[in-house]
């Protein structure tokens, strides 16, 4: 069962949200934000924590995670990836359909929910995905119950790669939620492979994934995309931007505008794409193997520019963990993705320390942008009333080592690198989730709901 929240005085915190940041306390009781303010006095039963100056930040929403359940639970489920979620800070997450079986109507969808009741540490929503064959399941999708359509544009497993060009424009027209999209055009990286595989085999350097895996076949999905959701004007939500070259593709400036109107059409980057290039192949291989591919280092320069002028709406991880025998094998058996959840906010903090971000810009796209472009209700925000999901990060270094990490796989690609941030504290719900060194208590994640009409 969910554990109680107990009454929590935060005080001397440095509170960062909403574009701003300011000295404060906050009172946590029966799970939510009671009161934020200055001086607040402790009560009788308060438990309280003195921040000492530390900045106390929204809990991370993460729109886009791969936790493996059901049917691949030997590398990944719901509660360990979710444990390392809320060590890493991060207090809701949003997790894909493409599992085994995939997400693709709703008894599917709310099986997963059944499975992360009572198990996850972190709250939790789920998609439901697209096939070929699946547009009555999409149409008749109660919109209360998921927090989008996922389609993939680029190869995927199963029967999740959508191809059919009536299929696709049937999705963009009648989906009652955001859509969601995976765009990378499979022609152009199949062609591409037989390439490659023709010179070397199946042991492919790991950096030609880079080129296997091309902007230009990014940029063509990403166009059809685009063209699709404006001839159906569909809310469209595109994943892990990877290239300098699709950013002149989106709109620049706030997610939500002056006039209170919402950006139809909505971009997001990893954490990845920001801390690894090209170059980093020759030490770290298929650690770093994921789809869309990690590429130039121009791409990442102006992929940190992007978050920093709005061009970039939402940071995410597309955390995707494989066991390291698997990570080992010859490129194409080597499978793609990586493990990011629990370092995914210090790496993003990482840009605050070096001066291309501010604090208040980082929480705007790991906090604030999820919560506003999926109506999650009433989380993401530092605001009295809402759901006490809180992180309060410490300025201390720490190293990355393996032996630390709790997503099952048991490994990290960010291993042997020292952050100048550390998780101190992560609460879920009101309720302390890790003490910055150990997980506490048991499991407290509750299912995301939505403020749609």
């Amino acid at each position: 069962m969910p554990e109680t929240s107990k009454p929590t005085l935060i005080v001397n915190a440095r509170l960062v949200n909403e574009g701003r940041e300011f000295e404060g306390d906050l009172r946590i009781e029966n799970g939510r934000i009671a009161q934020i303010g200055t001086g607040l006095s402790a009560r009788e039963g308060d438990h309280v924590v003195d921040a000492a100056g530390r900045r106390l930040l929204p809990g991370m929403i993460d729109d886009q995670v791969h936790f493996r359940e059901p049917g691949m639970e030997y590398k990944a489920d719901m509660a360990t990836e979710s444990a390392a979620a809320v060590a890493g800070g991060l207090t809701s997450f949003m997790d894909m359909p493409n599992t085994n079986p995939p997400t693709l109507d709703s008894a599917a969808l709310e099986d997963k929910y059944k499975r992360a009741t009572g198990r996850a540490r972190a709250n939790f929503g789920f998609y439901m995905g697209a096939s070929n064959d699946n547009i009555e399941a999409i149409r008749a999708l109660d919109p209360l119950r998921a927090p989008g359509i996922k389609v993939f544009m680029g190869a995927s497993t199963g029967n999740m790669l959508v191809d059919n060009p009536e299929t696709l424009d049937a999705i963009f027209r009648d989906a009652p939620t955001p859509i969601i999209t995976h765009c990378e055009d499979t022609p152009m990286i199949d062609a591409e492979l037989a390439k490659y595989k023709a010179k070397y085999g199946d042991d492919i350097p790991a950096e030609f994934h880079a080129d296997i895996r091309s902007r230009q076949a990014c940029k063509k999905s990403t166009l059809l995309a685009l063209e699709l959701a404006r001839r159906n004007g569909s809310r469209l939500h595109v994943l892990h931007i990877s290239t300098a070259d699709e950013l002149e593709l989106f709109e620049r400036g706030p997610l939500i505008r002056a006039d209170g109107s919402r950006k139809q059409i909505t971009a997001e980057t990893c954490i990845h794409f920001l801390r690894f290039d090209r170059a980093d192949y020759a030490t770290l291989g298929h650690l770093i193997k994921c789809n869309p591919s990690i590429k130039e280092a121009s791409d990442r320069e102006a992929l940190i520019a992007a978050i920093g002028d709005d061009v970039i709406d939402v940071l995410a991880t597309d955390h995707a963990p494989h066991t390291l025998e698997e990570k080992m094998r010859p490129y194409t058996g080597a499978p793609s993705g990586l493990p990011l959840v629990q370092y995914a906010l210090l790496a993003a903090l990482e840009l605050v320390h070096e001066g291309r971000l501010t604090n208040a810009q980082v929480v705007q796209k790991v906090s604030h942008a999820p919560a506003q472009l999926f109506d999650v209700a009433q989380r993401g925000y530092l605001r009295e009333g809402y759901m006490a999901d809180l992180v309060l990060i410490d300025d201390a270094p720490l190293t990355v080592r393996r032996e630390d990490v709790l997503s099952k796989c048991g490994w990290s690609p960010f291993e042997g690198r020292t952050f100048h941030s550390r998780i101190g504290a992560t609460w879920v719900n009101g309720v302390l989730a890790w003490d910055g060194s150990q997980l506490v208590g048991g499991p407290n994640g509750q299912r995301l709901e939505f403020a749609r009409v």
